[in-house]
């Protein structure tokens, strides 16, 4: 009997092809699926053991009691979030402004430019945070140039604060945002925008209409990785914050140190991982990232 006159035939030979492609393509990503299991879901999984052993190394629930009961907790998570969120918005302040700017120029002179950006990750993350301690402090170079500018007549606080916190971040984040914000602009069609102007827009109403939307995305992904990668910073918090600045990475490493509670840190780095994944679920809900990231209706 033919296949075309057994349709149930027909069908189960399909769902055996279909079986044998997955089985391959599941063959061919097998070592990916092997690494990421070895880089990311073990040690997360080691993580998530750690936080429920109590310190007689029996189940127990205490490490998040324990956060539940002490202020401190969410206070530094509180201000986690909070330098996290306003780093970002300080990384698009400056950071879409400057991916427009390179978006305009011819690309061999948007390349040079854009070597000015790339320049602080040939540097060691660790010597461009002091380079902004010592030009931060009270008798740091800023200071004494704008006394001597006029601008304040007494030294002014600049780190050891939030202020020197939120500075030496922005401008270690700043490339995240923009590279995948000048990626975006660069495949925006300058036509659109003379097109928009012969229909009668000004200026402004077509950067807003027209070009801000289809530059919307890069700006949704660079702020993203900006916000996470915030969430888990620890050196130049550690040392611009002057021991003031308090994140889950810098409260952590003082657990380890003090205490060496692992037990204590693990549980800190989960709510962290949950708070993280909660805050990245809602924005994709109440700000629509689906169809800024990946076209989604």
């Amino acid at each position: 009997m033919s296949t075309a006159a057994n349709p149930d035939l027909n069908k189960r030979e399909l769902r055996q092809q279909a079986a044998s492609e997955q089985r391959m393509l599941l063959s061919l990503a097998s070592p990916a699926v092997l690494a990421v299991t070895a880089i990311i879901i073990i040690p997360v999984g080691w993580l998530f053991f750690l936080s429920f052993l109590g310190s007689d190394g029996q189940f127990s629930l205490e490490h998040y009691s324990k956060m539940l009961q002490y202020k401190s907790y969410a206070r530094t998570f509180i201000t986690t979030f909070q330098v996290s969120i306003l780093t970002t918005i300080i990384c698009i302040l400056i950071g879409y402004p400057l991916a427009y700017f390179l978006a305009m120029l011819p690309a061999r002179m948007a390349g040079f430019f854009m070597l000015a950006v790339l320049l602080p990750f040939w540097t060691s993350l660790l010597v461009r945070t002091y380079a902004w301690l010592v030009l931060l402090q009270k008798n740091g170079i800023l200071n004494d140039f704008a006394i001597s500018a006029g601008l304040w007549d007494e030294p002014i606080k600049l780190v050891h604060n939030l202020t020197g916190t939120l500075i030496g971040m922005a401008h270690i984040m700043l490339p995240f945002l923009v590279l995948p914000l000048y990626s975006s602009m660069r495949k925006i069609e300058r036509d659109l925008m003379h097109a928009a102007s012969n229909l009668g827009a000004t200026p402004v109403q077509a950067f807003w209409q027209v070009y801000f939307p289809l530059s919307r995305s890069g700006m949704v992904a660079g702020s993203l990785i900006v916000f996470v990668l915030c969430l888990g910073f620890y050196v130049t918090p550690a040392v611009l914050g002057g021991g003031r600045v308090v994140m889950v990475a810098t409260q952590i490493t003082a657990i380890l140190e003090n205490q060496f509670d692992w037990g204590a840190a693990s549980a800190l780095g989960v709510v962290l991982l949950v708070l993280t994944l909660i805050t990245l679920y809602a924005a994709t809900r109440l700000f629509k990232l689906d169809a800024a990231l990946f076209g989604k209706a």
